[in-house]
C-alpha cells in the first residue's frame, strides 16, 4: 500500500466537522462583515488547522493505530487551533460581550491568570491518564467531550496571552512567567510518557486492523508500540515546548513594539542657539 492510498483509506471526511467549521467560517464573515482585516488570516488558518486535526488522516491513525499521531492531534487543539482563533477574533466582538450582563462576570472569572492556567494545563494533563484516555478511545461520546474540553479550556489558557482586548492580556514578565510554567508542565507529562512502560495506552499495543495498514505502519514505517509511544511523548515534550518559546517571543516582541520611547536629548548646537542670541543682543 503506498503513502497516497494510505491518505484516502484514512481520510474521513467526516460531516459533522466539515459543517462545524463551515458554520464557523460563516458566522466570523457574518461578523466581520466587509471590515475584513489581516486578523481574518489568523481566523481561517485556525479553521483549517481544527478540520486538519479532526477530519484528516491523523484522526483515523490516531484513534486506532499510533498514539503519537493522536498526541499529534491534541497538540493541535490545545497549542494551534486556539491562540490562532483568538489572534483573528475582532477586538469589537469581545467589546460587545462584555456588554452583556450575563458574560462579564464569567469573562472576568475565566481570564484570571490563575484559573486560565489552572483549567488549560489540568484538562491536558488528565485526559492523558491512561483510563480516561482508553476511554475516549472506546467510546465516542467521551472522545467527543475529550476534543471539545481541550478546545474550550485551550481558549481559556491562551486568552490572557493573546486576548483582543488589550487590558485582559497580561504583561509582559507575567506573561513570560505563565508561558514558562505551563512548558515546564507540558515538559514533565511529555516526559513521563517517553520513559513510561510500552503498554501504557493498551489500545494501541494491539490495534483492531480494519484498514488493513499495521503491516505497513509497523514494517514499512518503522513504528513499534514502543518507539510510537516514545515518539508520542517526545512531542509533547520537545515541539511542544518550541510552541510555548515562539509564544514568549511574540509577547517579547509585542512589548518592544509598545514601549514608550525615551525622551529625546536637544543636539549640541540648539543648546547654544540661546547663549549665541544673548550675546548679540548685549552687543
Amino acid at each position: 500500500m503506498t503513502a497516497w492510498q494510505v491518505v484516502q483509506a484514512t481520510w474521513g471526511w467526516e460531516p459533522s466537522v466539515v459543517g462545524g467549521c463551515l458554520v464557523l467560517a460563516a458566522g466570523y464573515l457574518a461578523v466581520a462583515g466587509a471590515n475584513l482585516t489581516r486578523r481574518a488570516a489568523a481566523f481561517f488558518a485556525g479553521i483549517a488547522v481544527l478540520f486538519l486535526a479532526l477530519d484528516s488522516p491523523l484522526d483515523t491513525l490516531g484513534d486506532t493505530y499510533l498514539f503519537s499521531a493522536h498526541m499529534a492531534q491534541h497538540l493541535l487543539l490545545i497549542l494551534i487551533v486556539p491562540p490562532l482563533l483568538l489572534l483573528g477574533m475582532p477586538a469589537s466582538l469581545v467589546e460587545r460581550a462584555r456588554r452583556v450582563p450575563w458574560m462579564r462576570r464569567p469573562m472576568s472569572a475565566l481570564g484570571a491568570p490563575a484559573v486560565a492556567w489552572g483549567l488549560g494545563i489540568g484538562t491536558m494533563a488528565v485526559w492523558h491518564i491512561p483510563a480516561l484516555y482508553d476511554a475516549a478511545l472506546v467510546r465516542g461520546g467521551v472522545h467527543v467531550v475529550q476534543h471539545l474540553s481541550f478546545l474550550v479550556t485551550g481558549t481559556i489558557f491562551w486568552w490572557p496571552v493573546v486576548a483582543p482586548a488589550d487590558d485582559a492580556r497580561l504583561g509582559p514578565l507575567p506573561a513570560v512567567l505563565y508561558l514558562v510554567a505551563a512548558a515546564l508542565a507540558g515538559s514533565v507529562v511529555g516526559i513521563v510518557i517517553t520513559f513510561a512502560r510500552v503498554d501504557l495506552y493498551p489500545a494501541y499495543f494491539l490495534p483492531v486492523d480494519r484498514l488493513g495498514i499495521e503491516p505497513l505502519i509497523r514494517n514499512g514505517w518503522g513504528l513499534s508500540p514502543e518507539v510510537d509511544q516514545e515518539l508520542g511523548g517526545l512531542l509533547m515534550w520537545i515541539p511542544g515546548g518550541l510552541v510555548y518559546l515562539s509564544a514568549i517571543l511574540g509577547v517579547m516582541v509585542r512589548w518592544y513594539r509598545t514601549a514608550e520611547p525615551t525622551e529625546p536629548v536637544a543636539p549640541a548646537d540648539d543648546a547654544r542657539a540661546p547663549r549665541i542670541a544673548v550675546g548679540a543682543v548685549k552687543g
